[in-house]
C-alpha cells in the first residue's frame, strides 16, 4: 500500500487548534495550529495562482522565517518542491545552484543573483502580503510519500555542492521526548537538514512550539535559553555553536531550567566536552545523520548513558539499519573500524540532476555508503570514528585525524583543532595539526607533543603544529581542511 505525505499541520489545527504552533522572534508574530494551517492553505493557493504545478522547484534565499516554513509545508500539500538556498553563498555560486534546480519561482528580500530562464523573482514582503490577503483555497488531495519534497544542498566539502532530493518518509521515532509540551529554539539556518528537518518537523508532528529566530546568535541565544517566558526544551546546533554559547559572557546554564537536552550532530563530539557540558548540568545528546541519510541515531537522554557512552553517537533509530563493512561491503566484526552503511525510510532517493554520482552513492543492493569510517560496540552504540578521506597512513598504520584533534582538544588551552595528512620522508605521511588557542593561552610545541604522547600512541602523534586564529568552515560549521595552508599562521 502507499504511503501519504503526513499533514502534521492539518492535523493539530484539528486537535488542538488553539495550541501554540510557531512564534517570529524578527517580528513577534505568533501563530496557533489553526491559523498556522490557514496560513498554509493561502499560501498553496498564492502558488497555485503564480502557475507552480506538481514537481516544479520553488526556491528561497533568506534567513529564518516563519514563512519559509510555511511555503514548505504549502509546497509538500500541492506536490511541488521546496529548494532553501545558502544566503551565505557569493551571487555566481548562487546562480550555478538555480541554473540546476531551475525553478519556477524564487522568493527572496535580497538582490536576487542572475537566474534561468523562466525563473520568476517574487520578495518575501510581496509573498506574506499574498497570502495575508488570500482566499482560503480548497485542499488537494494528499501526495504520496515517496514524491521528492525537498532538495537540500551540501556543503561542497569535496566539490560542487550536490542538490539531495527528500521525500517524508523521514524516520522521527529517534528524537525522544517529544510531544505537545515541547517548545524548540530554531536559529540554525534553515538551508541545512538540520535546520530545516531535524529542528522543524519533528515538533510539527508531535504538536510541539517552535520558536523562529532569524539566525545564531551567541549572546541572545543564551538569553532565550533562560527565559522562563520562552520555555525552551529543545535546542539543535552543531559543536561550534555549543562552544560559542559557553564562551559567551552571559553563559549561565543554571537559568535553563526549562531545557531537556544541547542536540549535536554535523561534527563528533570529544567525549572530554560531552563530559564538561554534563558537569554543568547539561546533557548533550550526540546523533547522526546528513542530509543524505536523515537521522541515523541519536543518544538517549540519561544522564548516566551520556557519561557511560560519551562519545557515542547514539542507537540506530527502529526504522534505520547500519551496518560497518570493509572495503569489499562485508560486515566487520562487532568493535572493528569500517565504513558506515545505511538503509532505511530517510535515505534520499538519490541526488538531483546526477545519475553518475547516484550509482556510486549505493552497494549493489541499494544501501547509501556514508563515507564515514565507525564501529558499533557489544550494546549496539555507533561511534564514529572520521571520514573516510580524511584518513592517512603513516608508517603503514591507518592514522584518523578525529581522533587526535579529540585529544587536542582535552588541553584546556587549546579551543579547537584540524589534523591533516601531509607528505613525509620516512613515515610516508603524517600529521599536520592546526589548532585554535584559548585567549590569553601561551602554547607551545613541547607542550602540545606530550599531551598528545600522554592520550595517543606515538605514530598518532602529530610532527607540526600549527597555530591559527579560524578554520575555513561550510555554513554547517564543518571545517574545510582542503583550504587549510600555512598562510598567516605561526608555528609552535
Amino acid at each position: 500500500m502507499d504511503l501519504l505525505t503526513p499533514d502534521p499541520v492539518l492535523l493539530h489545527a484539528r486537535l488542538r487548534p488553539t495550541g501554540l504552533a510557531c512564534i517570529d522572534l524578527a517580528t513577534n508574530r505568533r501563530w496557533t495550529y489553526l491559523e498556522l494551517d490557514a496560513d498554509i492553505q493561502r499560501a498553496a493557493s498564492v502558488l497555485c495562482g503564480q502557475g507552480v504545478q506538481t514537481g516544479d522547484r520553488v526556491a528561497t534565499i533568506s534567513a529564518n522565517n516563519v514563512h519559509q516554513i510555511i511555503v514548505q509545508q504549502a509546497l509538500m500539500r500541492l506536490g511541488a518542491i521546496f529548494v532553501p538556498l545558502n544566503w551565505r553563498l557569493a551571487r555566481a555560486e548562487l546562480t550555478k545552484l538555480l541554473v540546476d534546480c531551475a525553478p519556477a519561482i524564487l522568493f527572496t528580500d535580497l538582490d536576487p543573483p542572475e537566474m534561468p530562464l523562466g525563473c520568476q523573482h517574487i520578495s518575501f514582503s510581496n509573498l506574506i502580503a499574498a497570502v495575508d490577503a488570500a482566499e482560503y483555497a480548497p485542499r488537494l488531495d494528499a501526495r504520496l510519500a515517496d514524491e521528492t519534497c525537498v532538495i537540500l544542498y551540501t556543503s561542497g566539502t569535496s566539490g560542487a555542492p550536490k542538490g539531495v532530493t527528500l521525500n517524508a518518509r523521514f524516520n522521527f521515532s529517534i528524537l525522544t521526548e517529544v510531544d505537545t509540551g515541547s517548545v524548540f529554539l530554531c536559529d540554525g539556518p534553515m538551508f541545512h537538514f538540520m535546520g530545516l528537518i531535524a529542528q522543524i518537523w519533528p515538533c510539527l508532528m508531535r504538536g510541539g512550539t517552535i520558536i523562529v529566530s532569524p539566525k545564531f546568535n551567541s549572546d541572545l541565544t543564551n538569553a532565550r535559553l533562560g527565559d522562563a517566558c520562552l520555555h525552551v526544551t529543545h535546542y539543535f546546533c552543531v559543536p561550534q555553536m555549543a562552544e560559542a554559547l559557553a564562551r559567551a559572557p552571559n553563559f549561565n546554564t543554571s537559568e535553563w531550567s526549562t531545557l531537556k537536552a544541547l542536540f549535536t550532530g554535523g561534527a563528533p563530539n570529544p567525549p572530554a566536552r560531552i563530559k564538561w557540558w554534563l558537569s554543568r548540568g547539561i546533557r548533550m545528546v550526540d546523533g547522526y545523520g546528513s542530509t543524505e541519510m536523515g537521522t541515523v541515531s541519536g543518544m538517549p537522554l540519561s544522564p548516566e548513558l551520556i557519561d557511560v557512552k560519551a562519545g557515542s553517537v547514539g542507537l540506530p533509530g527502529p526504522l534505520t539499519a547500519v551496518r560497518v563493512v570493509d572495503e569489499r561491503d562485508k560486515d566487520v566484526p562487532v568493535g572493528a573500524p569500517g565504513e558506515i552503511i545505511v538503509s532505511g525510510p530517510s535515505v534520499t532517493p538519490g541526488y538531483w540532476n546526477r545519475p553518475e554520482e547516484n550509482l556510486t552513492a549505493f552497494t549493489r543492493d541499494g544501501w547509501f555508503r556514508s563515507g564515514d569510517i565507525g564501529r558499533v560496540d557489544e550494546d549496539g552504540y555507533v561511534f564514529l570514528i572520521d571520514r573516510r578521506k580524511n584518513m592517512f597512513i603513516s608508517g603503514g598504520e591507518n592514522v584518523y585525524p578525529a581522533e587526535i584533534e579529540a585529544a587536542m582538544v582535552e588541553h584546556p588551552g587549546v579551543v579547537d583543532a584540524a589534523v591533516i595528512g601531509v607528505p613525509d620522508q620516512l613515515w610516508g605521511e603524517a600529521g599536520r595539526a592546526f589548532i585554535i588557542a584559548a585567549p590569553g593561552t601561551q602554547l607551545t610545541h613541547e607542550d602540545m607533543i606530550e599531551h598528545c604522547r600522554s592520550r595517543i600512541a606515538r605514530y598518532k602523534v602529530p610532527r607540526e603544529i600549527i597555530l591559527v586564529e579560524q578554520f575555513p568552515r561550510t555554513g554547517s560549521g564543518k571545517v574545510l581542511k582542503h583550504l587549510l595552508t600555512e598562510d598567516s599562521v605561526a608555528r609552535l
